[in-house]
């Protein structure tokens, strides 16, 4: 394995080293019991909230992309997931407020806290890492550009709490399976 690629590793490996594992425990809890769940992240966040929320499908619970044409209303006992991790998205606490005037719990995944936002969430979920709004200075990554090592620890965060998830709900593999597509 080459030398960049090991640093990339282990600096995305330090962020996940750094989570929470309780505060992990308590998102799975928070996904398992809400009635409806909807997801929403900017930019490469979206590409990695989309794979989750596939996963989560796969899983069998009722899951849509926030501006999806399929995303039913939020309300009393559902959840939104969103991500934003500089911590300040005007889009994402936009939707935070509208999810908690309907009623609706927020998982709030974030690399910033302490950011205002997270005042607005049920539940926040810290990645300490590296940020396109933290990407400057002498503590920035040599390797991983701009939200790359953010991004990456979510990825494996994900797939963690999907194998949370699925244990917890004694799904198995052939259940997933068969919520997998076959329109591909």
């Amino acid at each position: 394995m080459s030398n960049a690629v090991r640093q990339a590793l282990d600096e995305v490996g330090a962020v996940l080293d750094a989570v929470d594992t309780p505060s992990v425990d308590e998102a799975c809890r928070r996904i398992a019991a809400a009635e409806r769940i909807g997801l929403y992240g900017c930019g490469r966040e979206a590409l990695q909230i989309r794979g989750f929320a596939m996963r989560l499908f796969h899983l069998g619970l009722p899951v849509s992309m926030v501006f999806d044409v399929t995303m039913p209303p939020l309300g009393q006992g559902d959840l939104l997931i969103v991500s934003a991790g500089p911590g300040e998205l005007a889009t994402v606490t936009a939707l935070m407020k509208t999810a908690k005037q309907a009623g609706a719990n927020v998982l709030f995944l974030t690399a910033v806290a302490d950011t205002p936002s997270a005042t607005l969430a049920d539940h926040v979920l810290h990645l300490p890492a590296q940020t396109m709004a933290s990407d400057r200075g002498p503590a920035a990554s040599a390797i991983l550009p701009m939200g790359s090592a953010y991004e990456g620890a979510l990825f494996f965060l994900f797939e963690i709490m999907v194998a949370t998830l699925k244990r917890d709900l004694r799904v198995s593999e052939e259940a997933m399976r068969a919520n997998h597509t076959n329109m591909e």
